[in-house]
């Protein structure tokens, strides 16, 4: 039986954040739906998972520490968080025929609105600032361009007022 601080690849007074980053770094690597026909990486991911049940449990540690840790309390000790175990399939049914356009099986607008409702409000208030800010630029534009047409034309009356003076 091989010293599970090797396995996970940490020093024997590792720190409880040690072990769980350096088994979360090895199960990751040795996953079996990351390395899938392959029997070594299996079997890494299953010697890393079972070091972790030991040592990720402050009082399996230091049982094991101690040299007391019997064969029971590590079938008994808790599986690492994570994916679940597989629950078997459910058992396959017929169809079951529906009688024209029924309810949906899934709303997903109400699932879209339930989880991301507060973003969905955000991004309209944003959108909505965005288009108020728009129109006043179009605005202070066209009253620009309104502003410099009536400045050229009292220029200009005023240039022609001046010719028809000197004229006289």
């Amino acid at each position: 039986r091989r010293d599970l601080y090797e396995v996970l690849g940490v020093p024997s007074t590792a720190t409880a954040a040690q072990i769980k980053t350096a088994y979360y770094e090895q199960s990751f690597r040795y996953h079996p739906d990351r390395n899938a026909g392959s029997a070594a990486a299996a079997a890494r991911f299953a010697a890393v998972s079972e070091a972790y049940r030991v040592l990720g449990s402050a009082a399996l540690r230091r049982k094991y520490d101690r040299g007391l840790l019997s064969a029971q309390e590590l079938r008994d000790a808790p599986r690492p968080p994570g994916r679940p175990p597989a629950a078997p399939p459910p058992p396959a049914r017929a169809p079951a025929a529906r009688p024209g356009p029924g309810p949906t099986p899934f709303d997903f607008d109400a699932f879209y609105r339930a989880h991301y409702g507060e973003q969905l409000q955000r991004e309209q208030e944003l959108r909505a600032r965005r288009e108020q800010l728009r129109l006043r630029r179009e605005q202070s534009a066209a009253q620009g361009r309104l502003r410099v047409f009536s400045d050229l034309s009292m220029g200009l009356l005023f240039l022609l007022g001046v010719a028809i003076l000197y004229g006289l």
